[in-house]
This record gives C-alpha cells, structure tokens and sequence, in this order.
C-alpha cells in the first residue's frame, strides 16, 4: 500500500483545488507551481481525474481545474482506488503476485490489522476535511508557507 508518485500529485492536487474558493477554477500551472511538482504530469493526472468525475476543467482565459459539485466530499479511498487501481487494497506488502489467508507472505499476519487500520483512516478523511487541516495552517502541502492558505475560505 506504498501510494504511487502519480496518486501522491493526485490527492496533493485535490486538496489545493478544495482550499480555493467554491465555484473557482485552478490553473494547471499555479498548482504545479504551488506543489512544486511537473506541470505537464499534473496536467496528465488532473485530465484523468476529470474523466474519472471528481473534477471539471474549463478552457479559456477563466479556465482551470475545479471539483465537481459534491466532490469535497470525496474520500481518500474514493481517489486512491482511482488513482491506483481497484488493487491498491489487495497488494502484497512484499510485493508477492498471490498473497491471501490461504498463500500468505511472511508478513501477512502482522500487516492484515495494520492495513485495516489504514483503510479505515483512508475512508474517513475527505477532501473538505484534509483541505480544512491544510487551512488551518498547522499542515503543509509540499512547500506551500504556512500562511498561504490564512484568509481563504
């Protein structure tokens, strides 16, 4: 359950798109600029995110990247489960092609209740509620000053 560079832009994108004002479009490149990650792969991602419907895209002068309606209500499982695959819960900590009860790895014992655990945490927290902490000031997304986010919202 080791989250995918592509999957860390993802949901690093979604929560700076759910601490702008509703309704208001993101360009590609201020979040790339913001997140300090690759504009061209973002642009990749938030396209796929698009057709995936948790956000809408608009051309033009006033375009961007917005969530759809309803979507801040999107959890972290909801966007991972996109993002990696329907797999993304089933994988081997070691990375073993086959690993259940039945042909388990060395290490299945002690990662079932741990991986249960962060599945649980991954469907409780949403975007409005990561993007809440993030406005508070208290935690970051990439290299993003703390008091970027005072005032928004």
């Amino acid at each position: 359950m080791v989250l995918s560079r592509t999957s860390q832009y993802a949901v690093q994108a979604l929560i700076y798109i759910a601490t702008q004002p509703k309704g208001a479009p993101v360009l590609n490149r201020d979040i790339a600029e913001r997140l300090n990650v690759p504009s061209a792969y973002l642009a990749k991602i938030l396209q796929t995110l698009c057709k995936q419907g948790l956000l809408d895209s608009f051309r033009g002068r006033l375009g961007g990247f917005r969530l759809k309606e309803g979507s801040h209500s999107t959890n972290l499982m909801q966007v991972l489960l996109l993002t990696e695959g329907p797999q993304f819960t089933e994988s081997c900590i070691l990375g073993l092609k086959v690993c259940s009860d039945e042909t388990a790895c060395p290490l299945h014992a002690e990662w079932l209740p741990v991986k249960k655990k962060i599945v649980t945490l991954l469907t409780k927290m949403t975007l409005e509620d990561l993007a809440k902490s993030v406005a508070t000031g208290k935690y970051r997304l990439a290299d993003i000053p703390v008091n970027f986010f005072a005032g928004l919202r």
